[in-house]
């Protein structure tokens, strides 16, 4: 693939729960225009995964459109925009015009089956436009999380998967190395539940940070699931959802959102 190039055009696009985008910007004049969607590769590696989609005109002033669909599942990663004027140009990195995410902003509130997918369209860094996405097996959606007298409740809902008699929550220490923390869960139906971690519990005597990631196992058997949120309009929201820190002897215990967006709890300093 060419080096792509930079455009100034300002691409709108319109998201909602099922995962449909829609994509709309003025090209008064191309031939056979395309939209490339480029999964982001990781650090040092090649591009191998993209997707086209026809840019079709939608009005009589040069506006064009494209629809990405529910289906096909994208893999989880940053998909990266572009745009390909005729079917030898070169790929130009596309910018984001109006974001309508509205239909996305309370969260989605059916139950989901497996895959479990998540959509949605971010400005990067740089000021280009580009896809958050998820694919899980299965999912736990956090919802509310409170912090108080020394605990952080969470209540969250299943997706994917059906919880059992003997589904736990998991606080796995990252990294490997040291004993995991297994908590009860509370059903509410209807694949909902809650649990409470006393903060205590997460703090040793090992001086320096420790991060603990939240998991659900929702049979004895069966395979872990990330606890995370991702059915809203934040792509990424370790920067924005930021809680405040409970203070144990002398040691700091802070929930936080990854940069995956899953849910973990870092621990500074000790309890001694």
């Amino acid at each position: 693939m060419s080096t792509a190039r930079t455009t100034e055009l300002r691409t709108d696009c319109c998201a909602d729960p099922d995962g449909r985008i829609t994509f709309r910007l003025r090209l008064p004049t191309a031939t056979r225009p395309q939209l490339l969607l480029v999964l982001r590769p990781k650090k040092g590696r090649p591009e191998e995964t993209s997707l086209t989609l026809d840019l079709e005109p939608c009005d009589d002033r040069g506006h064009v459109r494209a629809v990405l669909e529910p289906r096909p599942v994208l893999a989880e990663g940053r998909w990266d925009a572009y745009l390909l004027r005729g079917p030898d140009a070169d790929r130009e990195r596309l910018r984001p015009g109006l974001r309508d995410l509205r239909l996305l902003v309370g969260g989605d509130t059916r139950g989901r089956t497996s895959p479990v997918t998540a959509r949605v369209p971010y400005t990067t860094v740089d000021g280009f436009l580009a896809l958050r996405t998820w694919r899980r097996a299965a999912h736990a959606e956090a919802g509310p999380l409170d912090l108080a007298d020394g605990t952080m409740t969470v209540r969250a809902r299943l997706h994917g998967a059906e919880l059992s008699e003997d589904a736990a929550v998991e606080l796995r220490p990252r990294g490997g190395g040291g004993t995991g923390r297994v908590y009860r869960i509370r059903p509410a139906g209807e694949g909902a539940f809650s649990f409470t971690v006393h903060c205590a519990d997460l703090v040793g005597e090992t001086a320096g940070p420790r991060i603990w990631d939240a998991f659900l196992r929702p049979a004895a058997e069966a395979p872990p699931v990330r606890i995370g949120r991702l059915f809203d309009d934040v792509a990424d929201r370790k920067g924005v959802y930021v809680y405040p820190r409970v203070t144990v002897g002398g040691a700091a215990v802070r929930p936080y959102y990854t940069v995956d967006n899953d849910l973990a709890v870092e621990v500074t300093g000790t309890g001694c």
